[in-house]
């Protein structure tokens, strides 16, 4: 029971050693000597690959023998509803948040110059690109193609209809010998996930340097004033009082699941992506907060790809501020319209560096809208990414957390 105890509890040596890299990667990023970037740019690269070679078979994986193993049963699907329930509610909670600040803080419209200067750094590939075309992309028209793309939605799809097909088919041999080979496997990648957890505090030490080496070369200078605000003061409102709220909502105490799930909301401020943190996400609910396996494994992988409250405020928000530059009326059934738009395009992101950013100019390139906005906002989108990233995995934390006890509660 004391081990129970102490492995529930907050690693306090842990978080000293971790700030400690962040304070001291800062310091080495701003001391700006050009072959120190470079090699600490290296070293972010490396982590970011790794737990994105990680962040694939886990999500495979866990879907996989989650189903595999409870498809069968109705707990999965109980399980999943609360997943969807909450994850829709948290969503929408954030919409709500940047359209209620939007209009208190009502930005301004932009000078037309400064539009049309701010086309020309736009990815012109990507302004073409439709919604249905993202769509599209999820369905998989090779067995490979997801896993060797990294198409999160896709191994979603292919990996749960391999668990339900193992949980409905009938018990044998061979099933129950492909079964033990998965979750062998399974077992040797949570294993290799505790080894780069173990070596994380390099990294923070590379990604810190990499940020601060940034921010002092200029990247998030001259930023659009009000509409920053917004974007940023909604994830902010988001992450500090919405969602503790829904966690008080179900006697859930919020700085306790924060202590637990501090190293997952680290990891996604610094890399920038869901997906990629979501290996350190599932170690931390199942190490920090004794999450049970059946939940944590199947919620977060399905989080991590469609429990985007970050974004779900960005895409909303940049996309009345570019609407209202173009001359649209931002009337109520307009605003409406686009917060529907933003949690449905939000549940379809792809959970990866600028997925939002890419995501809103497909949009905004549709519905023939001034993106040369977008093209202004590029050069400070790399804070609004990390506030927003840490918003996504914070919020998946809370809705694991909630459904875990749910079902505790239930059994």
């Amino acid at each position: 029971m004391e081990n129970e105890k102490k492995k529930q509890g907050f690693d306090g040596v842990r978080f000293v050693i971790w700030m400690a890299a962040l304070i001291i990667g800062a310091g080495l990023g701003l001391l700006g000597i050009s072959w120190l970037n470079a090699f600490f740019d290296f070293i972010a690269a490396i982590y970011t690959r790794l737990f994105k070679f990680v962040a694939v078979p886990t999500i495979a994986l866990a879907i996989t023998t989650t189903l595999a193993l409870l498809g069968a049963k109705k707990n999965t699907g109980k399980i999943f509803l609360h997943t969807i329930t909450h994850t829709l509610t948290t969503t929408v909670a954030a919409s709500v948040v940047g359209v209620i600040l939007y209009k208190v803080i009502a930005p301004e419209n932009l000078p037309g110059q400064l539009i049309q200067k701010g086309t020309a750094d736009v990815p012109q590939n990507l302004g073409s690109v439709s919604y249905y075309n993202h769509i599209l992309s999820v369905v998989p028209d090779n067995i490979l193609g997801p896993l060797s793309s990294g198409n999160v939605l896709s191994i979603l799809l292919v990996s749960a209809a391999v668990g339900l097909a193992l949980a409905f088919m009938k018990e044998s041999e061979n099933i129950s010998v492909l079964l033990k080979g998965i979750l062998g496997m399974q077992e040797v990648l949570f294993t290799l996930i505790k080894a780069l957890v173990w070596t994380l505090p390099l990294g923070i030490v590379a990604f810190s340097a990499q940020l601060s080496a940034q921010v002092s070369a200029g990247i998030v200078a001259d930023s659009l004033g009000k509409y920053v605000a917004v974007v940023l003061g909604g994830n902010l409102i988001q992450f500090f009082i919405v969602l503790p709220l829904f966690l008080l909502i179900y006697k859930l105490n919020p700085l306790k699941i924060f202590k637990g799930m501090l190293p997952a909301v680290m990891m996604a401020l610094f890399t920038k992506s869901s997906t990629a943190t979501l290996p350190v996400t599932i170690a931390s609910a199942e190490n920090n907060l004794n999450s049970k396996k059946e939940v944590s494994r199947f919620v977060l992988p399905i989080c991590c790809t469609i429990n985007m409250n970050g974004c779900a405020a960005f895409i909303l928000v940049t996309s009345l501020f570019v609407l209202q530059n173009g001359g649209t009326p931002l009337t109520f059934s307009t605003i409406a319209l686009w917060v529907l738009i933003s949690v449905i395009s939000a549940i379809g992101n792809a959970g990866v560096p600028m997925g939002c950013y890419f995501l809103t100019l497909s949009l905004m390139a549709g519905v023939n809208a001034p993106v040369g906005i977008l093209g202004i906002i590029l050069p400070i989108y790399t804070i609004i990414d990390m506030i927003e990233t840490g918003v996504n995995v914070w919020s998946d934390s809370c809705v694991c957390a909630i459904v875990n006890k749910s079902m505790s509660k239930q059994d």
